[in-house]
């Protein structure tokens, strides 16, 4: 009796474990294939931006591979730590420190260089006049600089607050759980900064995309301006401002794990982390290309060109 009882739970035990096994794969396949497939379209159009003199020589589209760097950049991180996680991989403290901390920069930067867009396109729109000598490709490539030194002091003060963390009363720099952001706040200073940081540059940056947003509203209204340029640069504002949102639910991504862990069973936890992973982590770097790649007229053909391999579709004959 006792033996017909081990055989069951044993064979419970294996159902079980194939069970967590397919939903683990088919987890995997759903965050796995869209990332991907947005990685090849981000360096399709990093490919395109650099293809063209006149996308090198514009600021606005100079400014936009910048922030498709720093996002195809997280995109690759966060998917090899999200492979890591998969795999139950953990690394060491220095290894998930270099790869947290590089996520980390560029998360920084594509907020702020959102905000140095939205300034680009209300002085096209509300300055037209004097577009050319306000925004030149000198004061962009400044602008650039600017933002990633900001970044870079950002992850500076981070690694200086890390270090001071005791690692050498550690047995082992073998991290005990799964490398993640959440896990490399070491220390209460580590959390503090990471918070104020964080509202300091998302507040700023909410209230000067909203505030442009705003200018482009009412100079859309006078009669000096372009109605259809005015219209476009508004909803392309609009779209800043819903990808802006978006990024920073990304960085609330860790609370809100740890606040539904309280009250919610671990297997559905993880499950909400995945679904939460391809909403709030995958989708805001994928608006970029999906927001000029479709709507830009100068990118558009060149991309679908590319996207297509270069295969050039037949054209019907006109009608005489």
């Amino acid at each position: 009796m006792s033996y017909a009882k081990q055989s069951q739970t044993l064979n419970i035990s294996a159902e079980q474990q194939y069970q967590g096994l397919l939903e683990r794969v088919f987890f995997s396949m759903l965050v796995g294939m869209p990332c991907c497939v947005f990685l090849f379209i981000n360096a399709i159009m990093l490919f395109t931006l650099r293809s063209k003199a006149v996308f090198r020589e514009t600021s606005r589209y100079i400014l936009l591979y910048n922030l498709l760097f720093a996002d195809t950049l997280m995109l690759g991180l966060s998917q090899f730590l999200y492979i890591l996680a998969v795999s139950r991989i953990f690394p060491t403290y220095p290894v998930c420190g270099v790869l947290i901390m590089l996520n980390r920069l560029a998360n920084e930067i594509s907020p702020l260089t959102l905000v140095v867009m939205c300034l680009e396109r209300y002085v096209a729109v509300c300055y037209p006049l004097r577009h050319a000598t306000i925004i030149t490709v000198r004061y962009t490539a400044v602008a650039i600089i600017v933002v990633w030194a900001f970044s870079s002091l950002s992850v500076l003060i981070r690694v200086i607050l890390l270090l001071k963390f005791p690692f050498g009363q550690l047995q082992s720099l073998q991290m005990p759980e799964l490398c993640s952001d959440i896990s490399m706040l070491l220390g209460p200073l580590s959390d503090l900064y990471d918070k104020a940081y964080t509202g300091f540059v998302f507040v700023s940056a909410g209230v000067t995309v909203t505030c442009t947003y705003i200018g482009v509203m009412v100079a859309a209204r006078s009669a000096s301006t372009d109605k259809a340029s005015a219209r476009k640069a508004r909803n392309t504002l609009l779209l800043h401002l819903i990808q802006l949102g978006l990024t920073l639910l990304s960085t609330m991504h860790g609370p809100i794990i740890v606040s539904l862990s309280t009250v919610l069973q671990r297997l559905l936890i993880v499950r909400i982390k995945s679904v939460l992973y391809v909403f709030i982590y995958i989708l805001p770097r994928c608006l970029s290309s999906l927001i000029y790649g479709l709507r830009d007229q100068a990118i558009r053909p060149i991309l679908m060109y590319h996207l297509c391999c270069r295969l050039k579709l037949p054209q019907r004959p006109h009608k005489l």
